[in-house]
C-alpha cells in the first residue's frame, strides 16, 4: 500500500502519513548521533565521527560541528551534501540581519528561518525533503545559552539536553537519568544544569551507549564542542583537541570503575 504513496512529496497516505519525511528522517536515524545539552557556563555538542576508510586524507576541518555566525554553531546528523545548502542560507540571513540591524539574529530566529526553508521542500512537486537534522546551539543577551533541534519536516523544539542520529532512544534514555541529577533544590533550575565540564563528560557516556560495537572509547570516534563565554562577554567556540578529548574520556573510565568499585 505505501508503495503507491511514496512517490511524491506532496501525497498524503490514508493514515495521514507523508512517506518521503519519513525516508528523510530514517536517513537521520541511520547516521552518528549527536548529543547537545545546555550547561551552566555554556554549551556543549558532541558528535560521533564515523571511519568509512583508513585511505580518506585527514579532514582539515571538521564534518560535524559547524560555526553559523560569531554567537551560533550547529551539528550535523544526516546528509552533510544535503546540510551544505541549509547552513549557506543561514550564514546569509544572519549576515543579513548583522548588516540590517547591527546587531547578532536571534537564536531561534534563526532556526525558524532554516525550519521554514526545510518545510518549503515538503510541499512542492518535484523535490524532495532534506535528509538532514540540526542540533543548533547559541547565546543572546536576553536569554543566554540556548538549544534547539531541528527535522526534515520543518519542525523545530527548544531542548535542555538531546540526542539525534542513530540509536537515539538510548542516549535520551541515559539523559532523562542522568542530566541535572546532581541538583538538590528541584525549584532552582539553574542549580540543576551541569557545568561545561560536566556536560562533556555526559556527552560521552551517551555517545558510548549509541555508538556501534564495543570496546573502549576512542578518540578519533568523537568530537566534542563547547560554546562559552570569556571575560569579555565575548561567545568563544571550541572544538576539544585530540589530547583534551582524551583527557574527558580518561575521567569518564576513571568514574566508571570507581562506581563498578563502589
Amino acid at each position: 500500500m505505501a508503495r503507491r504513496y511514496d512517490s511524491s512529496t506532496t501525497t498524503f497516505s490514508p493514515e495521514g502519513r507523508l512517506h518521503q519525511v519519513e525516508y528523510a528522517i530514517e536517513t537521520i536515524n541511520n547516521s552518528g548521533a549527536c548529543v547537545g545539552l545546555l550547561a551552566k557556563d555554556g554549551i556543549v555538542m558532541a558528535s560521533e565521527r564515523r571511519l568509512t576508510s583508513g585511505l580518506l586524507a585527514p579532514a582539515k576541518r571538521s564534518d560535524k560541528t559547524f560555526c553559523l555566525a560569531s554567537h551560533a554553531a550547529c551539528n550535523v546528523a544526516g546528509l552533510t551534501a544535503d546540510a551544505n545548502l541549509l547552513m549557506d542560507e543561514a550564514r546569509y540571513q544572519a549576515g543579513y540581519y548583522q548588516y540590517t540591524y547591527q546587531e547578532p539574529i536571534p537564536i531561534e530566529q534563526l532556526v525558524e528561518i532554516v525550519c521554514n526553508y526545510k518545510q518549503y521542500y515538503t510541499q512542492r512537486g518535484g523535490l524532495r525533503p532534506f535528509g538532514v537534522a540540526f542540533l543548533f546551539g547559541g547565546y543572546d543577551e536576553f536569554h543566554g545559552f540556548q538549544l534547539y533541534q531541528t527535522d526534515p519536516s520543518g519542525n523545530y523544539s527548544g531542548w535542555k539536553a538531546t540526542v539525534i542520529g542513530a540509536n537515539n532512544q538510548a542516549g535520551k534514555s541515559l539523559l532523562k537519568s542522568e542530566y541535572g541529577k546532581a541538583g538538590d533544590d528541584m525549584n532552582d533550575e539553574e542549580e540543576r544544569l551541569p557545568t561545561v565540564q560536566e556536560a562533556l563528560q555526559l556527552a560521552v557516556k551517551v555517545l558510548n551507549k549509541t555508538m556501534d560495537g564495543t570496546g573502549a572509547a576512542a578518540v578519533e570516534k568523537m568530537e566534542l564542542f563547547t560554546m562559552t563565554l570569556d571575560a569579555d562577554q565575548n561567545v568563544v567556540h571550541h572544538i576539544l583537541t585530540k589530547a583534551e578529548t582524551q583527557a574527558v574520556i580518561d575521567s569518564v573510565e576513571q568514574e566508571t570503575a570507581a562506581a563498578g568499585d563502589a
